[in-house]
């Protein structure tokens, strides 16, 4: 089978395993992210989870020297729970973000990747591929981009047209050369809600975000939180949706069909006050298999 026969099969596969959409780039290196990494850096926009070598971050083949394409996928999560528990005067609840929903997404997204792998040594023994999950070196976001899963909006995430920012995103560099998709014209328009709700302003401007004033940061950082940030966090215990809440392309997305992804609601929204006093090996006990 010639390449562009086993990239319509590898779409079809992914399909098959519950991949909800797929798109493949080239290994062109990422110049204009490239750039603004360095002006992220300079102006010290950056969270410190990132990988440090930006030059690593923005070409594919200073991972792998073989590197011929990227794969791009994203699995759309849940955006609402079912009969969620409401708080209560003395009995305040507190709402982990809905990333953190359900089984870790690195696992489930790492899952579909490896079984994509399998599928392409099945068939080229002799292909170099090499998966990542939001903790490898390349930017998600960026290849996704490139690959036509969707747009890079004014929030900083990727809105597809099917299933709006509610997406996990995870690429494969392979060395098989496949043809690579079209990019999706940006659709913010004028739209500025995001930038307008982010509550610490961390939005900067369109498409640029102080991930150290980021309520996601804030929240999985081991410092404590800035005073003037505080009463911002409202009750938030892990991450912060409003900028994809707000987002009119949002408006009425909750896909279901992940049952890995699925929520306990009194797990996500659990008490606060049974929050307080928990040891660190307790929280994670209790909240790590989300």
């Amino acid at each position: 089978m010639n390449m562009k026969e086993f990239q319509k099969e590898l779409i079809l596969y992914s399909k098959e395993i519950g991949i909800d959409k797929i798109g493949f780039t080239t290994v062109d290196p990422f110049l204009t992210l490239k750039n603004r990494l360095y002006k992220q850096q300079e102006l010290n926009y950056q969270s410190g989870f990132e990988t440090k070598d930006i030059e690593r971050r923005v070409d594919a083949k200073k991972i792998m020297t073989e590197a011929n394409s990227i794969i791009a996928i994203a699995l759309a999560y849940p955006s609402k729970l079912k009969n969620p528990p409401k708080s209560k005067k003395g009995s305040t609840r507190g709402i982990f973000c809905r990333a953190s929903w359900g089984e870790d997404y690195h696992v489930v997204v790492k899952k579909k990747l490896l079984q994509l792998e399998s599928f392409i040594l099945l068939h080229y023994p002799n292909a170099k591929v090499q998966s990542m999950v939001d903790t490898g070196e390349l930017v998600d976001r960026a290849v996704a981009e490139r690959a036509g899963i969707g747009w890079s909006a004014k929030n900083c995430s990727i809105i597809t047209p099917e299933f709006g920012s509610y997406v996990y995103l995870g690429e494969m560099i392979t060395s098989l050369p496949f043809e690579p998709d079209s990019p999706i014209e940006e659709q913010c328009g004028e739209c500025t809600k995001c930038l307008d709700v982010c509550p610490t302003s961390a939005i900067v401007s369109p498409g640029q975000l102080n991930a150290k004033n980021c309520i996601a940061f804030l929240t999985q950082s081991k410092e404590m939180i800035p005073v003037e940030f505080r009463k911002e966090l409202g009750n938030r215990i892990y991450g912060c949706d409003t900028c994809q809440t707000i987002c009119p392309k949002n408006k009425g997305i909750n896909f279901t069909h992940h049952t890995e992804m699925e929520a306990d609601p009194e797990t996500v929204k659990p008490l606060l006050r049974s929050v307080l006093k928990v040891s660190n090996r307790e929280f994670k006990n209790q909240f790590g298999k989300m």
